[in-house]
């Protein structure tokens, strides 16, 4: 008895934080589904020639635009790098996919509050500009010439025909391009097709953190995150966070919930900024990467991967504190007591409708053929 009610503790906690975040959820992926159908991935490859500056910054900015797919976005990232697009800013575009996006930004103010999502979106470039200079002092030309090589055998990871999906409407402007039918089919298909990239990854990671929720006592996470020596805890929580990411296989926006649980147990604010940006770090991940650019290369992203977003979540949190934007109560609402008539309840009403709605659009304009050859 005892067994099966910590588990409906944790299916309870777990379906409690769903529907917390739901709403933001839909929200958040029509915005990026809107975008994907205005804006061309046609032209990423001749964008991204080289690692200045100003072809970094496209790649962030091509990056947020894009779907936060995790799978979708190394495929994606490894494609353009094929076609000729300069290896770091393939990369950057690729951490931008999945750190700069409106439905992570929208979760994370709902979850755990505003500040996070500032310190994301401050810290993803720096991040960005961390990695070029790490990949500048370690990444020689016969290396980029061996993971050219190697992701020209064209070895299959996952995501490959969501990443290469590419119905964007470019003529007319921006809102013609919107309210057209055929924009308004190109949205239903992005919405679609990136929820079924990411519903395994945010169920599990609901699951997981419902677990943790339920399961783990505070004083645990207090002892894990050195919470009785500040001073330490700073610099701990950036460094464990990653590793945690790792081993907990949650990637794209389903770490968020776990962000949260992490956050209300003790982890230090830059810890995590640290476990979000992570999510391409996940070990399944990693043995694409395996596949995509062969071991040395990989070895070499994984450690720039780190380093860079250890010290970019540490300079974020000294920062944030010096301008005292550090929230001072851990209280992340991941769960509401009961399913009442509120707010919440309301605003999941309506953005079900609209999902219904592009779920009947995907469903009349070929969705479902174009789903089965996704991966």
């Amino acid at each position: 008895m005892d067994v099966i009610s910590a588990l409906g503790d944790a299916l309870w906690m777990a379906s409690a934080m769903l529907w917390e975040i739901l709403w933001p959820l839909i929200l958040g992926f029509g915005l990026s589904a809107v975008v994907q159908a205005v804006v061309s991935k046609s032209e990423m490859t001749r964008l991204l020639p080289d690692d200045s500056p100003r072809s970094l910054g496209i790649a962030c900015g091509l990056g947020a635009a894009s779907s936060s797919c995790s799978y979708a976005a190394v495929a994606l990232a490894r494609s353009i790098f094929r076609k000729g697009a300069n290896f770091t800013a393939a990369m950057a575009f690729q951490l931008a996919s999945t750190n700069l996006v409106a439905e992570l930004t929208i979760i994370i103010i709902v979850l755990i509050g505003w500040q996070f999502a500032a310190a994301e979106f401050l810290g993803g470039p720096l991040m960005v500009l961390l990695m070029a200079l790490l990949f500048r002092m370690f990444l020689s030309h016969k290396a980029i010439a061996q993971a050219r090589a190697q992701a020209g055998r064209g070895l299959k990871g996952k995501m490959e025909g969501h990443a290469e999906m590419d119905m964007s409407v470019t003529e007319g402007s921006i809102w013609q391009r919107i309210t057209s039918k055929d924009g308004f089919t190109a949205t239903s298909h992005y919405f679609v097709m990136d929820l079924a990239a990411v519903w395994k990854d945010i169920a599990i990671g609901l699951l997981i953190a419902g677990a943790l929720a339920a399961w783990v006592q505070p004083d645990f996470w207090q002892k894990f995150f050195l919470v009785s020596h500040p001073v330490a805890a700073k610099i701990w929580g950036p460094i464990v966070g990653p590793i945690v990411a790792i081993i907990s296989f949650v990637c794209s926006v389903g770490n968020v919930p776990l962000a949260a649980v992490l956050w209300n147990g003790g982890i230090s604010f830059g810890g995590v900024i640290a476990f979000i940006y992570a999510d391409l770090l996940v070990l399944p991940i990693i043995d694409i990467y395996r596949k995509y650019y062969g071991w040395k290369v990989t070895g070499l992203i994984v450690g720039v991967f780190y380093v860079a977003m250890v010290l970019a979540a540490l300079l974020v949190e000294f920062l944030f504190q010096a301008l005292g934007l550090i929230p001072s109560q851990r209280s992340a609402q991941i769960v509401e007591t009961s399913i009442s008539l509120n707010y919440t309840t309301v605003l999941n009403v309506i953005f079900l409708a609209i999902a219904f709605l592009l779920a009947i659009r995907f469903l009349k304009t070929g969705g479902p053929k174009m789903l089965a050859h996704m991966e």
